[in-house]
């Protein structure tokens, strides 16, 4: 059995003190593939320095967040295409819109992601999708740029049985998490009538523990917990869980 983490950021300073025994505990869970998305200039060494340690199971992303987004955002869109210029990435992400931290940013947010997206149809590669409080405007954007190169991941989908379907319009996978664990979560009460070829599994970590680990920090080794309350979502076992979203994952991202 092999499980895949679409989404981790194991090269968090929240992993600092124990990041090789933390991962050794998720390959000894059959997690042993590991999608590491991009933040911003700040996180590429610590980014490459994880690739170096752990190049077996860890496949880098780069591009730009929508929370790091400032008055900046130029300088560092051109450092993403220098990473691009210079090495192959896995996907362009995370990228997208988030509202609920800071609004005033709306319009360098959807410049940044637009010129992300479009740099990944170039590369034809994959995009990875952080969208907080902006269904609306994501949507928007997709639609735009809606083709056949239009691909990606849906991270950490939080939205409306509609709101998955549109994503899957666009030829996103959902990207499934804690969430999905919590009580009130609203996702399992209609999980199951998305068909799990659209679903790929993913931590956040170290943000978003699922139960019995919530408001703890996340690790990658928590995604059992996730594949087990999808195997009881979708009445199958999780060594089936494991196979479909692992298959998923390969779609998306080729490896």
């Amino acid at each position: 059995m092999i499980l895949t983490d679409t989404h981790t950021h194991l090269y968090s300073k929240s992993f600092n003190e124990d990041r090789n025994a933390m991962v050794q505990r998720a390959l000894d869970n059959n997690i042993t593939r590991f999608f590491i998305p991009a933040i911003d200039s700040t996180y590429t060494k610590a980014m490459y320095s994880l690739e170096k340690d752990f190049p077996s199971h860890v496949h880098l992303m780069m591009g730009l967040h929508p929370t790091h987004v400032k008055e900046n955002f130029k300088e560092e869109l051109a450092h993403v295409t220098q990473q691009f210029d210079e090495r192959d990435f896995i996907a362009v992400g995370e990228i997208g819109i988030d509202l609920y931290w800071d609004k005033s940013t709306l319009g360098m947010q959807q410049e940044a992601f637009r010129a992300q997206i479009q740099l990944a149809k170039s590369k034809n590669l994959p995009i990875v999708i952080h969208c907080r409080d902006a269904f609306d405007e994501v949507f928007e954007i997709l639609e735009s740029e809606k083709d056949e190169s239009l691909y990606g991941i849906f991270h950490c989908f939080t939205g409306t049985q509609e709101q998955a379907q549109q994503a899957i319009g666009y030829n996103m996978k959902l990207g499934i998490g804690g969430v999905v664990t919590f009580k009130n979560g609203g996702l399992d009460k209609y999980l199951a009538n998305i068909p799990l070829k659209h679903i790929v599994l993913e931590t956040d970590a170290p943000y978003l523990a699922p139960t019995p680990y919530r408001g703890k920090r996340n690790e990658s080794s928590y995604l059992i917990n996730i594949a087990e309350k999808l195997a009881d979502i979708y009445n199958l076992t999780v060594a089936e869980i494991a196979e479909v979203t692992t298959e998923n994952s390969k779609d998306v991202f080729g490896i």
